[in-house]
């Protein structure tokens, strides 16, 4: 939610008031996600350039990363993971978390499923293990956005009930939220609409106090809206 993305930045500024800068980078990063999950793409792109500003560190290096692939900087983001791929070979979360879900990202950016879901195969064996709370679960995420994508509302109703049988790993992360929604789509997708109406109406609930001019929540009222006109 918008408080989320508000406590990243206020936990970022104090990081910056006591020189901690990777601290600070992280939870920029953190922040750009955000917004690019929330389809705010120049905000998140604002962010990621200063994360990077402060930190290029492992995990921060993979936020903006992630986020510049969502936001549409498809160039960015690509020569941040070739960065990262140098760097860190031996590196299992890089290999086998952050690197499969930057590339799945980039596969979504050019309307290729196919490829997102091809690219988090190496993912698979990895993503339930909690290697960095939050983010452990990105593959899952990412891979139920390219099953919506590519009309395969079964399988992407697994992936998001999958984010949400595993909130101890998810913590506050915004896939979390955000999994409300992608499980209330895939339900319409399937044209299970009690379902989908129950998970739009949890993810509504949920965001009922976020900033009403957020894209991602006005793309989920007016869905919510036309479901609710279905007889």
């Amino acid at each position: 939610m918008e408080v989320v993305a508000s406590k990243h930045l206020k936990v970022s500024d104090l990081a910056k008031q006591t020189g901690k800068r990777e601290v600070a980078g992280t939870y920029e990063a953190a922040a750009a996600v955000c917004d690019a999950v929330y389809g705010r793409a120049a905000e998140a792109r604002k962010r990621a350039h200063v994360a990077l500003e402060l930190s290029k560190g492992r995990d921060v290096e993979y936020g903006a990363a992630f986020a510049l692939a969502v936001a549409g900087d498809s160039a960015g983001s690509q020569s941040l993971a070739d960065d990262l791929k140098k760097r860190f070979p031996e590196d299992t979360v890089v290999q086998f978390n952050y690197l499969p879900t930057i590339r799945a990202q980039l596969a979504l950016t050019r309307n290729d499923p196919s490829k997102a879901i091809e690219a988090l195969q190496a993912a698979a064996p990895y993503e339930l293990g909690d290697v960095i709370t939050g983010v452990s679960l990105h593959p899952v995420f990412v891979r139920g956005q390219a099953y919506l994508a590519g009309h395969q509302g079964v399988e992407a109703a697994a992936e998001f009930q999958k984010i949400l049988d595993h909130r101890g790993i998810v913590f506050n992360d915004s896939i979390g939220a955000l999994a409300h929604l992608g499980l209330a789509r895939a339900y319409a997708m399937q044209g299970n609409t009690t379902k989908a109406k129950a998970a739009y109406q949890d993810f509504l609930t949920l965001w009922k106090d976020a900033d009403p001019d957020i894209p991602i929540l006005k793309q989920a009222k007016a869905e919510y809206a036309k479901l609710l006109m279905r007889k």
